[in-house]
């Protein structure tokens, strides 16, 4: 099914778990817009676990002190154990994700795969984090946005969801919409305009009003370019890297 094609009867629901020691916080700004809109369509499903029903006390203990001493709290691997256990399904129900500092950092490439599993089970961390044994036994795929620290794994999760929800066939209603974004490319996205065509003595540049598409297309890869080129020159040197690469592979072919 195309991502322009809206979702049937037949069609499963991508399927997201939610664990979290606070679930009020969803759905947040994922009931809004096209998120919201695909949650009420069910294009998606939401189910948040609170960590704490797995607690073994009548105080809810989901913490305690780390060993070898430190500042901070270790949420305790039991109480995880017995959350994820209660509800990942299992194989064939998509990945499990731990959002955390350590974790391979997100970007498209990473968003799209996730966005054609059946689902997801994403695991929020809290004060340091979580005992190590129970991210060894069960192996999550461990995922950072980026090199900064957040007060827990909610509003990561929040990020990642959204990335993923809006590839989603039916989420998006152009398909074009998609394709042209940032990092789809490897590149940065050109500017836009719209109007009034001029606004505080600033026009919008001639090409985009010449109806000449060939000229548009070749204006908006220019700027991408440029703009990658300055503000971000690691995906710069990768894209370079990849044009180089593909364009030995076509000599290579017979």
């Amino acid at each position: 099914m195309s991502p322009t094609e809206a979702p049937t009867a037949d069609t499963a629901p991508f399927d997201v778990r939610v664990l979290t020691l606070f679930p009020e916080m969803f759905p947040g700004p994922l009931g809004a817009s096209l998120a919201g809109k695909a949650l009420m369509d069910r294009v998606w499903t939401l189910k948040t676990v609170d960590i704490r029903d797995f607690a073994g006390d009548k105080h809810g203990t989901v913490d305690d002190s780390p060993f070898g001493g430190g500042a901070g709290m270790v949420m305790r691997p039991d109480v995880i154990d017995r959350a994820l256990s209660a509800t990942h399904p299992g194989p064939g129900s998509g990945r499990l994700v731990y959002l955390t500092p350590r974790g391979r950092v997100l970007d498209q490439p990473l968003v799209r795969e996730l966005a054609a599993e059946p689902g997801l089970t994403v695991l929020c961390g809290r004060y340091e984090g979580v005992d190590q044994r129970v991210l060894e036994a069960w192996a999550p795929e461990e995922i950072s946005l980026g090199d900064f620290v957040l007060s827990g794994g909610e509003a990561a999760a929040m990020a990642l969801l959204d990335a993923v929800i809006r590839l989603l066939p039916g989420v998006v209603g152009k398909t074009e919409s998609l394709e042209a974004e940032s990092f789809e490319t490897g590149l940065l996205e050109h500017p836009h305009y719209t109007r009034p065509q001029v606004w505080a003595g600033r026009s919008v540049p001639e090409v985009l009003l010449s109806g000449h598409h060939a000229r548009i297309v070749d204006w908006r890869r220019a700027m991408s370019e440029d703009t990658t080129r300055w503000r971000r020159p690691d995906l710069w040197d990768r894209y370079l890297a990849a044009q180089k690469q593909e364009q030995e592979g076509r000599k290579e072919q017979p």
